[in-house]
């Protein structure tokens, strides 16, 4: 090793050290709002008063997608001379994303059958109101920003998706005055960034926040009586991960997905004590272009499979639903099962990137299919936010899978550099969150932010 090799790594540990004590502080944090929402319970207690705080932080984190999507995108599409590797990226992505939701959704049918949760409950009085859901022609002209800069404030990411791609394309085609514009967003990038990882230091408020705020106003009781169904979704949300996406993940990419999940440990962090996949978007961008996919691949394939490739929440329809109809004394028949089934596939899709997209698709999903039933959502908002864990991080798990397989089929991933990052030889540059690697080569080192941590990785490597 160089000297400055040995000078960099020091410099380097005491940077990701400091992060370490940032998520022991998240993992503390949940445990003293647990304690909190025990101790100061009811829905208008103390506990719950502190819902804004964790409010606060997820907010803080939405705020950043848009800018961390379009950077990233535009600076992908950007710096590549094939525009035809975007085209076949995105419409890969859309087809395994269709099969991927549609099994998951078969998989939710078949344990919700098997399981049968709701039997003997035997609950009649339910009343909810549906959140009016749009058809797929509205869905498809949202995608359409008002203004172009509009797209960055309108929290919408498909609209954010959509213009970066146009801008991407666009500086393609400008020759020298492209690449002045694609340095300045570099250099943006970096901003945006930097602070994010300001923002990530009150992730300890806010899951204080959070835990203590659903505890307290939920209960154990509300928890312990609709037990069976959260055990079940559960364990059907593990095995999908592990045998399902893990299996394909191995056979294409030869990943194992206990090391990606390793890798992708804080992300879970944020995740559960949020109860938001989209809180750990940004990190999980940067944390794939870390491992060696491609810029266009990952600018393209996440914020997608965010809107279109929602595993977890494609098991909790179907199941959620079973349990509404069993609960009620009205299980649906075989046939009215499917007819559930091919519903929930196009409904999922039309509440991509809302914020509690589960429970509100849930409630649109039954108003339309099965009207009798949408009032026993009530039944499961109590425990919603439990189930949400699971829904988001298999969301987080099938979307990070999902990267993987994109840059395998389309041959646009480092396989060397994906095997040093999850052997742990190669870690995460927290300090910066920007990865600096080629499409398929050692890492290109410019000048700019950042700068010092990719020369760090290479003198480690």
């Amino acid at each position: 090793m160089s000297p400055t090799a040995r000078e960099a790594a020091p410099g380097k540990k005491k940077s990701v050290d400091r992060t370490h004590w940032l998520y022991i502080a998240v993992v503390v944090a949940v445990v003293l709002g647990v304690v909190v929402g025990l101790v100061f319970p009811g829905k208008d207690g103390f506990a719950a008063s502190l819902k804004p705080l964790g409010d606060g932080f997820v907010a803080l984190i939405k705020m950043m997608i848009a800018p961390v999507i379009f950077c990233t995108i535009v600076l992908g599409i950007g710096s590549i001379a094939k525009a035809a590797t975007v085209g076949k990226v995105g419409g890969l992505a859309l087809l395994y994303f269709m099969v991927m939701s549609t099994f998951a959704l078969a998989i939710g049918l078949v344990v919700g059958n098997l399981v049968h949760p709701g039997e003997g409950l035997n609950l009649k009085d339910a009343t909810y109101k549906a959140t009016q859901s749009a058809d797929t022609t509205d869905f498809l002209l949202g995608i359409i920003p008002k203004t172009l800069m509009s797209s960055l404030t309108s929290g919408e990411i498909l609209q954010t998706l959509f213009v970066a791609l146009l801008v991407g394309f666009a500086l393609q085609r400008m020759g020298k005055t492209g690449k002045l514009l694609l340095d300045f967003i570099a250099q943006a990038q970096a901003l945006v960034f930097r602070i994010l990882i300001m923002v990530m230091w009150l992730a300890p408020i806010g899951a204080f926040g959070a835990i203590a705020a659903v505890v307290g106003a939920t209960g154990w009781k509300a928890v312990l009586s609709l037990l069976t169904l959260m055990v079940a979704f559960y364990i059907t949300c593990i095995l999908f991960i592990v045998f399902i996406l893990g299996t394909i993940l191995k056979v294409v990419s030869g990943v194992n997905i206990f090391k990606l999940m390793k890798y992708l440990g804080r992300e879970y962090l944020i995740i559960v004590s949020t109860s938001s996949s989209e809180a750990a978007l940004p990190r999980l961008i940067a944390k794939m272009e870390h491992l060696g996919v491609s810029k266009p691949v990952v600018g393209v394939t996440v914020p997608t499979g965010y809107s279109f490739n929602l595993d977890g929440t494609a098991i909790y329809l179907t199941m959620a639903s079973l349990f509404i109809a069993t609960a009620m004394g009205q299980p649906l028949a075989l046939g009215e099962q499917i007819g559930l089934l091919v519903f929930m596939i196009i409904a999922s899709k039309g509440a991509a990137g809302v914020s509690g997209a589960g429970l509100a698709t849930l409630a649109g999903g039954l108003q339309a299919h099965a009207p009798q039933l949408v009032g026993g959502v009530s039944f499961i908002v109590g425990i919603d936010r439990f189930m949400s864990e699971a829904r988001a991080l298999t969301n987080f798990t099938g979307n990070a899978v999902a990267t993987v397989l994109m840059g395998t089929w389309t041959k646009e991933i480092d396989s060397d550099r994906a095997t040093e990052v999850l052997s742990g030889r190669r870690p995460f540059d927290e300090t910066t969150m920007i990865a600096g690697h080629g499409h398929g080569g050692e890492p290109e080192v410019e000048d700019g932010p950042g700068t010092e941590g990719k020369r760090e990785d290479l003198a480690r490597a």
